[in-house]
């Protein structure tokens, strides 16, 4: 499973490229104006269960716009909110929000060993891969491949999507990687790397 899932995310960051989105972050700013409520005027939001947008990969926040404005991905907030953005719209508050400052976050200290361990190494004896094969050792992601930054973000947030990838709720990634790797993973292991990945820097 951790050879297919590498080889994977290789084969899909060499296909993709490394191709950013090219929008006017100036241009961003003034369309982001609905976004603030939930995402904060700087896109760090201050609801633990919405993510940060703050310093995200443009080509990230550009795929899933599109998802939720063509369904792939579902959402009662969001979904409605996509709905009407143009291509060029997704491009500029892309880059808005990608050129500002994520604020850290702190993982819980009861939940950093297993967390790690997780992230790093996956768990073998269930076939459970690393999560640092697709989003690097800091939690950088590749913007390539459209993996998603997740260090710092949230873990209210990250263990509510784990979670819904799990379940089939959320089902908008590629290849079915991340339900895949989802689909052997505890509560216990899913709330440890959450706290983890918030902690990350």
């Amino acid at each position: 499973m951790n050879k297919w899932l590498v080889s994977v995310s290789i084969l899909l960051a060499l296909t993709v490229g490394s191709a950013q989105a090219a929008g006017d972050a100036g241009a961003g700013k003034t369309k982001s104006a609905t976004c603030l409520a939930c995402h904060g005027a700087d896109g760090n939001s201050v609801n633990a269960l919405w993510p940060k947008l703050a310093g995200q990969h443009p080509s990230y926040i550009k795929k899933q716009l599109l998802e939720f404005k063509g369904g792939a991905r579902k959402n009662d907030l969001m979904s409605p909110m996509a709905t009407p953005l143009s291509e060029q719209d997704m491009d500029d508050l892309a880059a808005y929000f990608s050129s500002q400052t994520q604020t850290p976050g702190t993982a819980a200290a009861d939940q950093v060993e297993l967390g790690a361990s997780i992230y790093r190494a996956g768990n073998a004896a269930t076939d459970v891969a690393a999560c640092m094969a697709c989003h690097g050792p800091s939690g950088m992601g590749n913007p390539g491949a459209k993996f998603p930054r997740i260090s710092g973000q949230h873990a209210a947030y990250v263990e509510k999507m784990l979670k819904d990838f799990r379940s089939g709720d959320r089902a908008n990634d590629n290849a079915k990687m991340m339900r895949n790797v989802v689909a052997r993973m505890t509560d216990k292991e899913i709330a440890a790397v959450a706290q983890y990945v918030q902690g990350l820097r």
